[in-house]
């Protein structure tokens, strides 16, 4: 089984948003029993809740069901996933600070860069849901293609 971990700051907009819209793309390539997903933040605010409303809103326009409460990303998520993905600068650094592990961390927009973004901009107080949305899918479907090219699926 392939695990990946998105990460970001009170893990309710940003990562699990591209959670969400990664595990679409892996159902509808029927990797489902290869490949799961999870999210975490690296902040405590939010630990427990549901992800916010505007990126509930988001997915639901899109048929994109998804559940989850918001926690924080640990030492042990180092060991256990294969790819953690950060949203933005902060977050990798926050990532690295936890020390060494065998996932390996990059950053999500690694894998859009004909978007010219190297991070995905934090909606929580701007609202531009619509805008990580459309950054999040395209480069959750190229994670999608690195990671079948890695593993051969």
């Amino acid at each position: 089984m392939i695990r990946v971990l998105f990460v970001c700051l009170g893990n309710i907009c940003r990562s699990p948003m591209a959670e969400a819209v990664f595990m679409h793309h892996v159902h509808a390539a029927g990797l489902a029993s290869q490949i799961i997903a999870d999210s975490a933040g690296t902040g405590h605010w939010h630990l427990g809740e549901p992800p916010h409303p505007g990126t509930m809103r988001i997915l639901h326009a899109r048929g994109i069901p998804y559940a989850h409460r918001a926690r924080l990303i640990t030492r042990h998520d180092l060991e256990h996933f294969d790819y953690i993905l950060t949203m933005d600068e902060m977050n990798w650094q926050d990532v690295q600070e936890l020390g060494p592990g065998r996932a390996k961390v990059m950053r999500l927009m690694e894998f859009a860069p004909h978007t010219g973004q190297t991070e995905v901009p934090d909606p929580y107080y701007s609202g531009r849901f619509e805008e990580v949305y459309h950054l999040v899918n395209e480069a959750t479907q190229g994670l999608l293609e690195y990671i079948r090219r890695e593993h051969g699926v």
